[in-house]
């Protein structure tokens, strides 16, 4: 084997993309700040149930697994970072109220979720602890569309759905744990004909609730139609008007927002309204989010939570930014007056590069400092 090969999906970030992924991760973080989301770094590794509990299972195949050989118990590293959000606010901060958090760092998968994904995506993100409100799902959407849009990613397209209402449904179908994940399968295929095998014996208005969930997919009409074909209980009228204050909420910040009921990514992980963000130039999300109030109880604090995440490989290659100016070429004297001019230079935010003698010129396109007039000015290559 060669040995500068890496493993599949995996790759290195080289100039000037590493750099345009860190300014972003910056201004990312800036702006979270603003809002007054206090900055986390949970550890890479972790005792494996700690980040796999309350993920209801969706995270235990993409979790790599190792020993520790300190302790010899087993060892994950993370796939996600909300679950350690979840830890830091439940176990060690340990707050009343509102809590806000924020993060940036690598994630590592054992397989990819497809196959143009990358194993290590890096993610950055905010959590919003201690409200259970419409208003906190809309603080993080709205901040997650801000996100984008400082980023230049505009013209995206919301997609929002809520796991409760099919949660509620199989709670009354009198269904088995084994039955309810084939028909778990068959909505995210939108698969219609298998959903109505699968719910043979179920009461008919859970039959048909469930095979009407893939059909219930598109503008705000959509809500109007669930209205009338599921039933008529307080849970889904909530479920439903939760999506319908949502999608006005953050109409003016989106290019279009859909409904789509038969949404249940991380339906063991999220306990109420799911969304994504999709662009034109990308099949899948470039940003992924919900409600997940259930999972801190496993720490020892039952909170209502949610938040977003977004992967800054993905976003530096949708961002519209501009690069900043060419680096300037300095040259290499011992004297004062070019110095004091290098610092300034550099204490304002330009990039200048000291030449050394008998090295090869730089590549690329450059701004040089040079003396005219007597004093040491940059000029334009």
């Amino acid at each position: 084997m060669r040995a500068w090969l890496l493993p599949e999906y995996l790759e290195d970030v080289l100039p000037p993309e590493a750099w345009r992924m860190e300014h972003i991760r910056r201004t990312l973080l800036d702006l979270f700040h603003s809002h007054g989301y206090e900055f986390i770094i949970p550890p890479m590794l972790e005792y494996l149930p700690s980040l796999l509990t309350g993920t209801g299972g969706d995270m235990e195949l993409k979790t790599f697994k190792l020993v520790d050989q300190l302790s010899g118990r087993l060892m994950g590293l993370r796939a996600d970072i909300t679950p350690q959000a979840a830890r830091i606010d439940a176990h060690l901060l340990n707050r009343e109220g509102v809590v806000r958090l924020c993060y940036a760092g690598s994630v590592v998968h054992a397989l990819p979720n497809g196959l143009t994904q990358n194993r290590e995506p890096l993610q950055i993100g905010a959590e919003l602890f201690g409200h259970g409100g419409i208003e906190s799902d809309a603080e993080i959407q709205q901040l997650m569309l801000k996100s984008l849009r400082l980023l230049g990613i505009d013209h995206v397209h919301l997609d929002l759905g809520h796991v409760g209402i099919f949660r509620y449904l199989m709670e009354t179908s009198g269904l088995d744990a084994a039955r309810e994940e084939e028909v778990f399968q068959a909505l995210q295929t939108k698969d219609a004909a298998a959903i109505g095998e699968l719910t043979q014996g179920c009461a008919s208005e859970i039959c048909q609730a469930l095979r009407a969930l893939p059909e219930l997919y598109g503008g705000v009409e959509v809500l109007d139609a669930a209205q009338r074909v599921l039933p008529d209980v307080p849970r889904i009228h909530d479920a439903l008007g939760q999506l319908r204050d949502l999608g006005q909420r953050v109409r003016g910040m989106v290019g279009d927002v859909c409904f789509d009921l038969a949404e249940l990514r991380g339906y063991h992980y999220h306990s109420g309204v799911v969304f994504g963000v999709y662009t034109r130039e990308r099949a899948h999300a470039v940003a992924l989010g919900g409600r997940y109030d259930e999972v801190g109880k496993v720490f020892g604090r039952s909170r209502p939570a949610t938040g977003f995440s977004m992967d800054l490989r993905v976003l530096a290659g949708l961002s519209r930014q501009e690069g900043g100016k060419p680096a300037i070429l300095a040259p290499c004297l011992d004297d004062p007056a070019l110095q004091k001019r290098v610092d300034a230079l550099r204490a304002a935010g330009e990039v200048v590069v000291g030449t050394l003698p008998g090295a090869a010129e730089e590549k690329g396109a450059f701004r040089r400092l040079e003396r005219r007039e007597g004093k040491w000015q940059v000029i334009d290559s």
